[in-house]
């Protein structure tokens, strides 16, 4: 999806000046979901999930003050426990050879492994819009990147 231009509203979290820093909240991580036109739904927790094809993309504020910025990634596909090893070396091989995600292997107390994406952004002395889309925009990218080389790791088949 081409990236909107983040414009000045007069009302709510994208309102004001557009090079105005503010602090990262929800309301404002919702506001940009909304702006690109990505449907999430709020966790209890207020974190902020949707579904890319198979993949759930979680957009988290971590940090003390919730400042810090954390988009994950995880994977649809399921792999069983003896392909552990392989999914570390395809995590080894993408984290050297890419920026983002940070990619890692999450085993379930089922037994079960999936693969998962995090790209977290410090955003402690503040965020505009416009760099707030470009950072969802990143992680959401680079989440389905990460997905699409797993999809392939798998043969192509959700298991």
């Amino acid at each position: 999806m081409a990236s909107p231009e983040i414009e000045d509203g007069r009302d709510g979290p994208l309102a004001g000046h557009p090079q105005e820093l503010r602090p990262l909240t929800g309301e404002l991580i919702a506001a940009v979901l909304g702006h690109r036109g990505y449907a999430v739904a709020e966790e209890p927790d207020g974190a902020l999930v949707g579904r890319w094809e198979r993949n759930l993309i979680w957009f988290h504020r971590r940090g003390a003050a919730g400042e810090l910025l954390q988009v994950r990634t995880v994977v649809a596909h399921h792999f069983g426990i003896e392909r552990v090893p392989e999914l570390h070396a395809f995590c080894n091989t993408w984290n050297h050879d890419r920026l983002w995600p940070k990619a890692y292997v999450h085993v379930a107390d089922d037994g079960s492994a999936q693969v998962c994406g995090e790209v977290t952004t410090d955003l402690e002395r503040g965020v505009t819009p416009h760099q707030l889309d470009r950072l969802v925009d990143c992680g959401v990218t680079t989440g389905c990147q990460l997905a699409a080389a797993v999809d392939e790791l798998a043969g192509g088949t959700l298991r």
